[in-house]
């Protein structure tokens, strides 16, 4: 009997221990999936090993290839900016006279080396547009310019009104005693004391000419060509260059000029030269100074940047207050516009530009071979 008792007690040991256990895998997270339950799928191995991220391509090296009429200070600050926002694109710029950019465009018609005309009268550019040098390309602001300051089938824009003013010395000469209108400066006193830059070079002198002549009588050039004649006798000497005119006037070799009012006033302003003007009474010739794509660019994408770029209001308030631009945008407030602009009065000669732009080559020759060096005689 105690043998079977021990078996028997055993026996429901193991018992109870079988299922003790059996209640532990139930509870447990290691229990088998039930017949609702699906492994969990193993991912598929590869042998591949995972390619790094592409690194982005610098943008292309571009070049643009610039002819400017621009003073060198406007060079100097507009350049590094666009450099600075296109890295990319290697700039070279060379500088001369707006007619003597009209006379490149024309010897480079059939290859042309610029990309863009920047600075130029629009008596030069509506000749150039005429002549096919210019490409068309209308620009993003191109409904911000007026059409008077702009080309109809968008062969150049005017960038900014460069008023054509007389220019004095102003530690030599006081204001006062400066002459106060066009006709004035034929006075006898002011005989000797003229320095004039050289008019067939520069875009700036042959409109300041052309406006002499067709505010006379443009039907009959003779009358301009007599007024033109008694300056010329007042004029002590013509300077080759811009450079050439500031030094002469600043060594009082001569107290009076005639010139656009931006460089007078970046020479003034900027360099401390004793320069100073007087607007004309009676009115001056605004020019339209603008900007234009050579026909046949070999950089146009390029040449389109820093067409939007020049443009830029921002920008163009900047240049009004540092370089005395005056901006052709209507969409710019007064209200951020320079101090100095707003005491201006901005008089305009009234003028045919059209008919300046298609007399001026014959006008000019006629003075250059005619009246240049003799109005004394």
């Amino acid at each position: 009997m105690k043998q079977w008792l021990g078996k028997r007690g055993s026996w429901l040991t193991s018992l109870a221990l079988s299922i003790v256990m059996l209640g532990t895998t139930a509870c447990s997270g290691g229990a088998a999936p039930t017949a609702t339950q699906k492994p969990t799928a193993e991912a598929p191995k590869t042998s591949e090993t995972p390619k790094p991220s592409a690194t982005p391509k610098p943008p292309e090296k571009q070049k643009l290839v610039i002819y400017t009429a621009r003073d060198k200070n406007v060079v100097d600050e507009i350049i590094p900016k666009f450099k600075e926002k296109n890295p990319n694109i290697d700039v070279e710029v060379l500088t001369m006279g707006a007619q003597q950019i009209l006379e490149r465009a024309r010897a480079e018609k059939a290859n042309a080396q610029a990309d863009f005309w920047w600075g130029g009268t629009q008596s030069a550019l509506m000749t150039a547009a005429n002549e096919g040098l210019l490409e068309s390309f209308k620009p993003s602001f191109a409904d911000k310019v007026p059409a008077l300051y702009k080309d109809a089938q968008d062969r150049w824009y005017g960038e900014m009104l460069l008023p054509e003013v007389i220019m004095y010395n102003s530690k030599a000469l006081k204001k006062e005693d400066a002459p106060k209108d066009w006709d004035d400066l034929l006075d006898a006193k002011y005989k000797g004391k003229i320095i004039i830059r050289g008019v067939l070079a520069s875009g700036t002198m042959r409109t300041i000419y052309s406006a002499m002549i067709y505010r006379q009588d443009a039907a009959d050039p003779k009358k301009g060509y007599d007024w033109l004649k008694k300056l010329d006798a007042n004029t002590k000497e013509y300077a080759q260059d811009p450079t050439n005119l500031y030094l002469k006037l600043a060594r009082e070799e001569g107290t009076l000029s005639l010139w656009n009012l931006q460089d007078i006033m970046i020479q003034k302003e900027l360099q401390k030269q004793p320069f100073d003007f007087i607007y004309p009474a009676s009115g001056a010739p605004i020019l339209v100074d603008g900007v234009g794509i050579v026909k046949g660019a070999k950089n146009m994408d390029a040449a389109k940047k820093f067409y939007e770029f020049l443009f830029d209001s921002k920008l163009r308030v900047e240049l009004a207050e540092k370089l005395f631009q005056i901006p052709t945008r209507t969409d710019i407030s007064k209200d951020t516009l320079p101090a100095w602009l707003k005491g201006v009065e901005l008089k305009p000669l009234n003028l045919d530009w059209a008919v300046m732009a298609n007399k001026e080559m014959d006008w000019m020759q006629y003075w250059d071979e005619n009246i240049k060096g003799k109005g004394a005689k």
